[in-house]
């Protein structure tokens, strides 16, 4: 059974709300290619908030430059991700989706930095806007 989330649209829906390359990563689970997205040497001070729905996910000060490509984070805001087991492309890794609309925002690794949570959530910036610090 999948899991019911939230915020509940059609495809149709998403297509409608969605650019062409948002729906590609958030609903069709796509993936940006590295080094081109918006946020990944974006550094201000602020909140991370899911494309999809605005649930906040991330917040500027667990954000890192890991050297991978993609927006990094050494943590999420508590309960705002949902964890997926993926074995696509002959690996098995964990999916990260917004808890609150299921949107594909990217994968979680172990090898984060060690002084913090030693976790690196790898975001693609197509899945995530940003809300700057007051």
């Amino acid at each position: 059974m999948e899991k019911q989330f939230n915020v509940q649209k059609t495809e149709k829906e998403w297509e409608e709300q969605l650019s062409r390359e948002e729906y590609y990563i958030l609903r069709q689970k796509g993936t940006e290619r590295p080094f081109t997205g918006e946020f990944n040497m974006h550094f201000e001070n602020g909140n991370y908030h899911c494309k999809g729905c605005g649930a906040k996910l991330f917040e500027s000060e667990h954000k890192f430059e890991s050297g991978c490509g993609w927006p990094s984070f050494d943590q999420a805001v508590e309960g705002a991700i949902e964890y997926i087991r993926d074995t696509s492309h002959g690996m098995i890794r964990t999916e990260t989706v917004c808890a609150n609309c299921g949107g594909h925002l990217g994968h979680v690794f172990n090898d984060g930095p060690r002084e913090t949570t030693g976790m690196r959530y790898c975001i693609n910036s197509i899945s995530i806007g940003f809300e700057p610090e007051n």
